[in-house]
């Protein structure tokens, strides 16, 4: 069996962050979010792994390489424009061949890994097996209509769901997808639809099941989303200081620090991970926070938010909580009269004064 993971689009709901580097690279608890794609898929024994990525970048090639880190062999299978999912299965016809495939979005992240349903996928012989996963918003998915234990249908981001279920983005496919693929028209906006794909399928009479994800699973496609993605990665993490914990700082619950990192006068409620180079010096950190490397905070207080690399958090009298901060982020206060709030703020940003 072989793997086939997206790292394109534009990542419009996640911007600023996405102005200056792909969606699929922002770090989740201090590990870029392709890189949990890619362990999953090692996880579950598969050793050959195509990535499609926008042309018009080697980001994803550059910043992944060729899968030795994990054990696999990564291919990178450029995709022109951002046409459909089922554009992303068939244009990569010529790497899966006639294997059955896990099709991966990057961007998804699932507790418990790949191989219930790659087992679920082979032991019932299917077509195609479909991963659900119950949400409060399933017109923002593909969303399946469900007879007793059968998929008789599916839509794409239909204004009327006909179920609470969306259909999640952990595909397995045999080689009957690259009809399908081949067969239908783009949709309205374009698009070569999977959904459409899946309901070819089913219309020819092949064997479509599907499994419920019962555990956690996260679209990371929005800032919240990445947020509580981190919080429940943090929630399931072990422990361990390769750093400095000074005898007047207070640490509770579940830490992660970094080597070379140092924690001055200050407490830490886990679960928390601090990576390398950071100093937390006279300030809080509150629970499912997650700091990159090189960061400093001084006199402040952060809780539930993730730091990306370099950033630096001075003299802030407010607490900072629910935010994201992208490479290089600065929050200082400032220093003369008169006392003044100075911003450079790229699209799409959003600040919250008191």
């Amino acid at each position: 069996m072989k793997a086939l993971i997206t790292s394109g689009g534009r990542g419009t709901r996640l911007r600023p962050l996405t102005h200056t580097q792909n969606k699929h690279l922002i770090s989740i608890a201090n590990k870029p979010i392709l890189h949990y794609a890619i362990e999953y898929c090692a996880d579950a024994g598969i050793k050959e792994i195509g990535i499609v990525h926008s042309a018009d970048s080697n980001a994803i090639p550059k910043a992944i390489g060729n899968g030795s880190k994990w054990g696999v062999q990564i291919t990178y299978i450029p995709q022109e424009a951002p046409l459909g999912l089922a554009h992303v299965v068939k244009i990569s016809q010529d790497f899966i061949g006639d294997e059955p495939f896990v099709f991966y979005l990057g961007d998804n992240m699932v507790v418990g890994g790949l191989k219930r349903f790659i087992e679920a996928f082979e032991s019932n012989k299917s077509n195609c097996h479909l991963t659900l996963a119950k949400v409060k918003d399933p017109e923002r998915f593909g969303v399946p209509e469900i007879a007793g234990s059968r998929i008789v249908g599916i839509e794409e981001k239909p204004s009327k769901p006909k179920s609470n279920f969306a259909v999640s983005g952990i595909y397995l496919y045999d080689k009957t997808i690259f009809e399908a693929v081949n067969n239908i028209k783009p949709s309205a906006r374009g698009e070569l639809e999977i959904s459409d794909a899946h309901q070819y399928l089913l219309d020819k009479g092949y064997k479509v099941t599907f499994s419920e994800i019962t555990g956690w699973w996260k679209d990371t496609g929005k800032p919240y989303d990445l947020l509580e993605a981190n919080r429940l990665i943090l929630d399931n993490m072990s422990g361990s200081n390769e750093g400095g914990i000074d005898e007047k700082s207070i640490v509770t619950g579940k830490l992660k620090l970094g080597k070379g990192s140092k924690i001055i006068n200050s407490n830490v409620r886990g679960p928390v991970i601090i990576g390398k180079n950071t100093v937390i010096e006279n300030s809080y950190i509150g629970p499912f926070t997650s700091i990159y490397d090189d960061c400093h905070i001084k006199n402040s207080e952060v809780e539930f938010s993730i730091l990306l690399e370099k950033c630096k958090i001075i003299d802030v009298h407010i607490r900072i909580e629910h935010s994201l901060l992208g490479s290089d982020v600065e929050i200082v206060k400032a220093e003369g009269k008169p006392a003044t709030h100075r911003f450079l703020i790229g699209d799409q940003s959003r600040v919250e004064l008191l």
